[in-house]
């Protein structure tokens, strides 16, 4: 890996971004991120991801030098497209992502969050997507997803300014769960993914299929997928595990079957 950083410890698969001095995603981090989805999905070790920046951003957007690379339409075209597969990918993972943002989220960097499940962010970190101040538009879904998470109208104003919101402000709209001090906020996402990690697999993939029904306006099938979902999960070794430790008054360990 030329971009990327990654280990797995308390099964929590850690992604560091590691394209100094932005990190701006490049076509060569998008396969990266890829491959290592690839493995980390194969492994039953892993239960939730950790996405994060290192030095000062998470990731200020993409990178504009390779921009100038292309020199026809359908090759920016092929270029958002390779983007969005693996960004609805990453929100219909069978396991929990977590984005830890802190320093900026701008363009590209701020749709490879929204990808995410869950966003925590630093009280002073930068979301936005400035795209139109370069006289272009957001390529990999940013104009789709941003308005699911803080409406319609703020979408447009941040969309037609190419003004950030801070940290705080994000968790105020909707687009981020929760903000903290710099210092504390990778320690609070790991928490929260070791948390996550000892709930059931079979409940988690199931929640997340569920939940992507919510952005498709597609209630009354949601509501039908959800009860195959729950006849199928209540047979599960996990859901008897579950059961078991509960009427034990026990912790449950799960197995993912």
């Amino acid at each position: 890996m030329e971009y990327l950083k990654w280990s797995t410890a308390d099964q929590v698969a850690t992604i560091t971004i590691s394209r100094h001095p932005a990190n701006a995603l490049s076509s060569g981090l998008i396969k990266e991120l890829a491959v290592v989805l690839d493995e980390i999905e194969g492994n039953e070790d892993v239960r939730v991801v950790l996405i994060h920046g290192e030095g000062r951003f998470f990731s200020a957007g993409a990178d504009i030098k390779e921009f100038t690379a292309i020199n026809s339409g359908d090759g920016f075209t092929s270029l958002s497209e390779n983007g969005q597969v693996l960004f609805e990918r990453m929100e219909t993972f069978s396991k929990p992502i977590i984005a830890a943002i802190h320093g900026a989220a701008l363009g590209g960097g701020l749709e490879l969050a929204m990808s995410c499940h869950i966003r925590l962010v630093t009280e002073n970190a930068k979301l936005g997507l400035p795209e139109l101040q370069l006289g272009l538009i957001p390529g990999f879904a940013g104009t789709q997803r941003l308005p699911k998470y803080v409406g319609t109208a703020k979408a447009a104003e941040m969309l037609f300014t190419s003004e950030p919101i801070t940290g705080l402000e994000a968790v105020q709209f909707g687009l981020a769960n929760n903000a903290y001090p710099e210092e504390e906020l990778l320690e609070r996402a790991y928490t929260m993914a070791k948390k996550i990690a000892k709930k059931s697999p079979v409940s988690i993939k199931a929640t997340i299929e569920l939940l992507n029904y919510t952005k498709t306006n597609k209630y009354h099938e949601g509501v039908k997928r959800e009860a195959e979902l729950f006849g199928e999960v209540f047979v599960s070794n996990d859901a008897k595990e579950g059961i078991a430790a509960f009427i034990e008054k026990r912790n449950p360990v799960f197995s993912g079957k």
